[in-house]
């Protein structure tokens, strides 16, 4: 029973939030959803104790679900360290999301929906992250994605927050597609799509072709890559990472909860779940590190130039999945879920300090119009600071250091390990370390330190937000301290194994683990210089001499444009598809539907028959005198007929 109240209490309260919402008021929809996601977050961390002494799993049956022909698929909990691993991290991050909001979304007469939709979202990544099998999987998968455009297009009368939704909608859809066709390939070849059949048959099916596309292609490779589609268009990875900036246009929580510690990491967990099926297709494996690696580093060059607060953190996240995709593709799952879960801490701890900060200037996002907030909002300044640190991965190489220290720098030692053409996996993610360390401080700087830029009057009522909002802040900033050095030893250290033997699956060539103890003592070091250089970097540049970043700007203005715009794939994308869409549209509709369709339609056939019955119903006056009229003309030519029949009879008769 503890597994079904963790996983349906969320839905509970949200189903109460949303349809009794108008009738208990605000205050009691808050109360009852924030109680039952704390509940469950609760019994998430017994059940992650209990799981990770005994490491087995267990299949924990709820209902019959879906049943046609060879398809016969039930809805059944699948609960093992990984599952435990992530409902920690769900419902953690949801409670404190849930317990921040009331404060923060004290404003707004929509609360109860708004809870709702927050319960909603996390009861469908609980149903992903224990699913049993594909369907239970797609599932959840789908329920995040409409949770997530319900609450990125919350303030639905705002222009750029239904755009942003709708976006986000979009752009997974088109890894989506990709995720089904995976899936029902799946389902061709394995004749099942339950995990542990599946699994089980993967050796079986290791290096025999399949026809896709009128070629003849690796099967499994094929069919990994279509799942890794899906996980690109979640986690918002290189092509497909359009939407995830846009969608800080929602409320600030939004962005802790969504886009900073669960719903992106789907995609990382999908990865890590089907590691029986990713080891034994290597090409696969080899495209998961390039785009995780060229992600890391595309996102982390357009996060040094943002102004928007939540923006910057926005890209620092599709930055970290790079770096969690770098090391599912060359093998370390224990250490890509290691940094999802440290992840969850300081990024939903930054997103919320960014929502502290937008709080007390009076929802102000441009960090251009901050500085000096540092004595004005202490406690979330020193959040923030705590936060910054862990992301950055400040700490004492080999010994102790903050949750980001221990988690990133094991995945850049595997990285170089891994021995990709050129290391380019390291270099590329020491490089995103440097820039992130920039960014991050460029960030503090911007927004806590110097001279205020802020006008005035908002600078003089800059406020530090109220209790309830601190204390989400307060619990994350914990765990953005201790959670590495707590959980590095059964995570990634000595007792892996142990912790991991009954959810991971490393293939008998898989031997990163062995090859991240060889590495150069270099190595180990190049993170810590590649931080320490940003941080140096970013002082010089906001606090020593705060007039180089327009001078910088100016000297290198195209770089400075090409980053600001986000490389132009928006621009790219709108010109591609977008026009092209518009430009088709148009032509259905004003052709299609207007000249044809129309034309040959209501304007032409139906307008016609209108326009006689239109004339035919003035005959209809009411008087019986003409209808008397009427009839004695319809007489007469009833007569005249028959009268012309007769003679033509007449004069046929004489002919012959």
């Amino acid at each position: 029973m503890i597994y079904h109240a963790i996983v349906f209490l969320p839905i509970l309260g949200a189903l109460i939030a949303g349809f009794l919402g108008r009738v208990i008021g605000a205050r009691a929809s808050e109360i009852i959803t924030t109680l039952f996601v704390g509940i469950a977050a609760v019994l998430s961390w017994v059940a992650f104790v209990q799981v990770g002494f005994n490491g087995e799993t267990t299949r924990i049956p709820v209902l019959r679900w879906v049943t046609s022909g060879e398809l016969d698929v039930s809805w059944a909990l699948r609960i093992d360290t990984l599952t435990a691993v992530m409902l920690v991290v769900v419902n953690s991050v949801s409670f404190l999301v849930h317990l921040y909001s009331i404060g923060y979304m004290h404003e707004d007469d929509s609360r109860p929906r708004f809870f709702a939709y927050l319960s909603m979202f996390t009861f469908a990544m609980l149903a992903l992250v224990t699913s049993d099998n594909f369907l239970q999987l797609f599932f959840g998968w789908e329920g995040v994605g409409l949770a997530s455009y319900l609450l990125i297009g919350f303030w639905y009368l705002k222009p750029e927050a239904n755009a942003a939704a709708i976006k986000a909608f979009v752009v997974n859809r088109v890894g989506d597609f990709g995720f089904a066709l995976g899936i029902l390939g799946v389902f061709a070849v394995f004749g099942s799509i339950g995990f542990d059949a599946v699994f089980r048959a993967a050796p079986g099916v290791a290096g025999k072709p399949m026809e896709f596309l009128g070629q003849q292609w690796d099967t499994l490779t094929v069919l990994c890559l279509l799942l890794f589609l899906g996980a690109m268009g979640k986690s918002a990875q290189f092509l497909l990472h359009t939407w995830l900036p846009d969608a800080m246009e929602g409320p600030t929580p939004v962005s802790a909860l969504i886009h900073a510690a669960t719903m992106v990491t789907a995609g990382v967990f999908m990865v890590a779940r089907l590691s029986p099926l990713f080891e034994w297709a290597p090409i696969a494996l080899e495209v998961v590190t390039l785009v995780g690696a060229v992600t890391a580093f595309f996102a982390a060059t357009v996060g040094l130039v943002q102004n928007d607060i939540k923006r910057v953190v926005a890209y620092s996240t599709c930055s970290q999945l790079g770096y969690m995709f770098v090391a599912c593709g060359i093998g370390a799952y224990s250490a890509a879920i290691f940094h999802l879960f440290t992840h969850a801490f300081f990024k939903a701890l930054l997103f919320l300090g960014a929502g502290s900060v937008i709080h007390a200037m009076h929802h102000e996002q441009d960090m251009r119009k901050m500085g000096g907030l540092a004595s004005k909002v202490r406690i979330t300044w020193i959040v923030m600071l705590i936060g910054t640190l862990s992301l950055t991965g400040v700490g004492i190489p080999h010994l102790i250091g903050f949750a980001g220290f221990h988690s990133k720098d094991a995945i850049i030692e595997a990285a170089f390990a891994a021995h990709t053409p050129g290391n380019y996996a390291f270099w590329l993610l020491v490089v995103a370390a440097f820039m992130t360390a920039f960014y991050s401080w460029r960030l503090m700087f911007m927004t806590f330190h110097g001279t205020t830029r802020a006008d005035q009057e908002t600078y003089a009522h800059a406020h530090e937000s109220p209790w309830v909002m601190l204390v989400p802040l307060l619990l994350l900033a914990l765990g953005a301290v201790a959670a590495g050095f707590a959980f590095k030893t059964v995570f990634i250290g000595d007792g892996y194994k142990e912790f991991w033997r009954a959810s991971l699956f490393e293939g008998a060539g898989n031997h990163i683990r062995h090859a991240m103890h060889e590495i150069p003592g270099w190595v180990g070091w190049a993170p810590f210089v590649a931080m320490a250089a940003g941080f140096g970097l970013s002082y010089l540049y906001y606090i020593v001499a705060p007039w180089l970043p327009a001078l910088t700007a100016r000297i290198f203005r195209p770089l400075y444009l090409f980053l600001l715009n986000k490389w132009y794939f928006d621009e790219l994308y709108d010109w591609l598809f977008v026009r092209p869409a518009f430009w088709l549209g148009r032509l259905f509709w004003k052709k299609g539907d207007g000249a044809i369709i129309d034309g040959l339609g209501p304007d032409n056939v139906a307008a016609r028959v209108l326009w006689t019955t239109g004339r035919v119903v003035k005959l209809q006056t009411g008087y019986v005198y003409h209808y008397a009229f009427a009839m004695l003309v319809g007489v007469a030519i009833i007569v005249t007929a028959f009268m012309f029949h007769d003679i033509r009879a007449l004069f046929s008769g004489v002919m012959r």
